[in-house]
């Protein structure tokens, strides 16, 4: 059973996203907070292996809360996905760059928040749906100018390619196929990716990549 905690300062948000995750039968909401401090409180207190966090909230807005809550290394094991608008897209960048491992639009179709949930919380990271590529390639090209860096040294030159490809947004199977690999080696390519750049899941890939200039917005196409 995956569980769930809801943190956004709208009770009709809350339960209409609390009615289509308790519809699942492997999904549980355990909770529900109106600010990030409540937010902070509860996931200390029901451990969920899933926060969907507003941005803009009282008391505590949902970057802070969501940096701390990756700072803190009792809830390593809590996956976070930010809710947002277009209209905030500069929240989303930097909510990629404290740690969250997503992000949704608030107006999301129902099948697709209970894919989320799912493939958060067996530790991939939500950047690939369609609704949100291009976004990502906004936020990306108002990031800070490259910074040199030495990390990347650490890959081969075929997990540079992959690592290019999980920056623009590409599932595994999308990898294996662009690579002519089977899925099993380019999730294998991933993984050994995560481990040596010390990176806590995919979106903070997505985000060191843009950032040290391994990738621009746009070059996939």
């Amino acid at each position: 059973m995956t569980t769930v905690l809801l943190a956004d300062d709208q009770r009709l948000v809350r339960a209409g996203f609390r009615s289509i995750l308790d519809g699942e039968p492997d999904l549980q909401v355990v909770g529900e907070a109106a600010d990030g401090a409540e937010a902070l409180t509860l996931v200390r207190e029901l451990r969920p292996d899933v926060v969907l966090m507003d941005v803009r909230m009282p008391e505590l807005d949902g970057l802070e809360a969501t940096t701390r809550i990756v700072a803190d290394p009792s809830l390593a094991g809590v996956r976070v996905v930010i809710l947002t608008t277009f209209d905030l897209d500069d929240y989303v960048y930097g909510a990629l760059r404290a740690g969250a491992s997503g992000f949704l639009v608030k107006d999301t179709e129902p099948m697709e928040l209970i894919h989320a949930v799912r493939v958060v919380a067996r530790g991939d990271a939500l950047i690939a749906p369609s609704i949100t590529r291009r976004l990502i390639s906004e936020i990306a090209g108002r990031a800070a100018k490259p910074v040199p860096t030495t990390r990347l040294n650490a890959l081969t030159e075929r997990e540079r390619e992959v690592l290019e490809l999980v920056a623009a947004g590409l599932s595994n199977d999308e990898i294996a196929d662009r690579l002519v690999l089977s899925p099993a080696t380019a999730k294998t390519h991933v993984s050994r990716i995560l481990t040596k750049l010390d990176a806590r899941d995919r979106a903070q890939l997505v985000v060191l990549a843009y950032e040290a200039g391994l990738v621009t917005p746009g070059w996939l196409g």
